[in-house]
């Protein structure tokens, strides 16, 4: 797979990523206490980390965008 995620995009990834896996782990919040919810969001803050530090979104390489300026 090729890049196709700008600086931006892969900063505002990985934070988004990080504070998902913040909520779903220690945010104390009764919705994410158990259940489908707590781990929605930690998959999805996977997701958002891995497809940040591969500079790479399947999604984007479907669709055809590309936020680099490869």
């Amino acid at each position: 797979m090729s890049v196709n995620m700008g600086q931006v995009d892969r900063v505002i990834r990985a934070l988004l990523g990080l504070v998902l896996l913040y909520l779903a782990f220690f945010s104390g919040i009764p919705a994410l206490e158990a259940g489908v919810l707590k781990w929605l969001a930690a998959l999805v803050g996977v997701v958002m980390l891995g497809t940040a530090a591969m500079s790479t979104c399947p999604l984007y390489s479907i669709f055809g965008i590309k936020t680099c300026r490869r």
